[in-house]
């Protein structure tokens, strides 16, 4: 698998990353360890976890030592925000973000992470306390490098320019959410940052599963996901699924493998993160590392998802 350099800095990421979201609900640890596994034999070595929602440091952190060395991984970790991801909840205050990165710490039993992300922006805590927290965390060794998450083309400016030291924004983005392209990825070419893009397969749409009706067996049929998944379940997102399944069929590659290759082709982009709630699953999408997409192809995909990126 591909390493990218994550932005100007010297960290390095894998093409693919790994999400762990629903490790520990969806995903048991057993599956997780298989996930895992896979994922380590094709070469990725970023797993992304979330504090705060989810029980995904857990079992990752179960995992570190028995099925994978600390040393094989590069984790990237997350604060700021816990609850349901229907009704999260967002503290960026400094004492949150201290306490949360120190218990991320515990659970994964680990001394440090990779990268450590202020996972929402806040209006209500000032952004030079939020990035104090970066600062300590480096300044303490807990975190090599920092950086942000889900902040708008002026606050990640806004951000960098407070703090030099930002290596990385993560955003999501893919074929039915291409909002990043407006300012954040200029802003992060500008600011030498490195994108570390979420949900690129649009939650799971772009898999060309919900074409024909609602799986039972999928997030948008569970009472817990569902709304999570409703947001890109438009008739703008189908036609957009229409023309990538058409373009897949073409190309003989899957659905899933033809949006990642779209996205893991931008120059900013450092790691798709995707998140697999089982072993077939991320097999399916390791493909994606071996498509060429032909300039045609990228042009039309562009062309048919160009309102969402408005």
């Amino acid at each position: 698998m591909e390493h990218r350099p994550v932005g100007s800095s010297g960290l390095t990421t894998s093409a693919l990353g790994l999400g762990t979201l629903h490790w520990g609900a969806d995903t048991d640890e057993h599956e997780a360890g298989e996930i895992l596994e896979v994922f380590l034999d094709a070469g990725g070595t970023t797993v992304d976890t979330t504090a705060g929602i989810g029980a995904g440091e857990e079992v990752l952190g179960a995992l570190v030592g028995s099925t994978v060395p600390r040393e094989a991984l590069t984790i990237v970790a997350k604060a700021g925000v816990d609850g349901e991801l229907s009704s999260p909840r967002v503290d960026v205050s400094r004492g949150r973000l201290m306490a949360s990165l120190d218990r991320s710490l515990r659970r994964l039993g680990t001394d440090h992470v990779d990268l450590w992300l202020v996972q929402a922006w806040s209006p209500h805590v000032p952004l030079a306390e939020t990035l104090s927290a970066l600062q300590w965390a480096q300044r303490t060794g807990r975190a090599r490098y920092v950086g942000v998450s889900n902040y708008s083309g002026w606050q990640t400016a806004r951000a960098a320019t407070l703090e030099p030291d930002l290596v990385a924004t993560s955003v999501e983005w893919s074929l039915v959410a291409r909002g990043p392209e407006r300012e954040v990825e200029p802003a992060a070419l500008a600011l030498g940052l490195g994108v570390l893009a979420w949900s690129p397969l649009g939650r799971g749409v772009l898999t060309g599963k919900y074409r024909v009706g609602t799986p039972a067996d999928s997030r948008a049929a569970a009472a817990h996901l569902s709304s999570f998944v409703s947001p890109h379940l438009t008739s703008g997102a189908r036609r957009v699924v229409e023309a990538v399944v058409t373009a897949a069929d073409g190309l003989g590659c899957s659905p899933q493998a033809l949006a990642l290759a779209w996205l893991l082709d931008k120059d900013v982009v450092a790691s798709a993160v995707t998140g697999p709630r089982t072993a077939a699953q991320l097999r399916g999408a390791l493909p994606a590392l071996d498509v060429e997409l032909p300039e045609q192809i990228v042009g039309v995909l562009d062309e048919v998802s160009d309102p969402l990126a408005r």
